[in-house]
């Protein structure tokens, strides 16, 4: 890497003490050198409504400049019924407008989904890649990042208590790092 490349992460899950949210602060002290995660907060963004793209809330506008400024954007995210929850989707619809201004197109992006079950979220990290394809994302396709048991996975202080956990996290944050470098040349 020959400059520090600046991440947007969205997590996609507004609870307290959310998995998601533990696994991006995990991911972004396991980053190499030159790579900075930053959580972009989307829990207080106004819904999306076309009506206001005239004169946009300062919630609205500020996201989008986040976006723009970042190099790279990380998905950290749960499956709400076989999808990505509402919010996350909101901040997509928000950060995609209006029309041809996109702050999305042609970031290089990165899905990580997380979940107590055993499939790891599979639905809402494959359901939300149909949405970058046509935000003009180019995504990382592998290593594939399904997350499951995440109830047991961190401790007390939110950090990852599993080796090969750690490792995993590591190789894939270090995989979207070259992603980054290959897509940005």
């Amino acid at each position: 890497m020959t400059s520090t490349r600046n991440v947007a992460v969205l997590v996609g899950s507004l609870r307290k003490g959310s998995f998601n949210r533990l696994a991006a602060h995990a991911l972004a002290e396991l980053a190499p050198t030159g790579l900075k995660l930053q959580i972009v907060e989307i829990g207080e963004l106004p819904h999306y409504n076309q009506d206001e793209d005239a004169a946009p809330p300062a919630a609205w506008t500020t996201f989008r400049q986040k976006i723009k400024a970042a190099d790279a954007v990380l998905f950290v995210t749960p499956e709400y019924n076989r999808s990505v929850p509402g919010v996350l989707k909101n901040a997509i619809d928000v950060g995609s407008r209006p029309y041809g201004q996109s702050a999305w197109s042609g970031k290089p992006a990165a899905v990580m989904s997380v979940s107590p079950g055993a499939i790891g979220a599979f639905g809402a990290n494959h359901h939300l890649r149909q949405s970058l394809v046509f935000l003009n994302m180019p995504t990382m396709q592998q290593p594939e990042a399904y997350v499951g048991g995440a109830g047991t996975m961190f401790d007390e202080k939110g950090a990852v208590k599993n080796d090969s956990t750690r490792d995993f996290f590591r190789s894939f944050v270090e995989a979207f790092a070259a992603w980054i470098e290959r897509v940005s040349a």
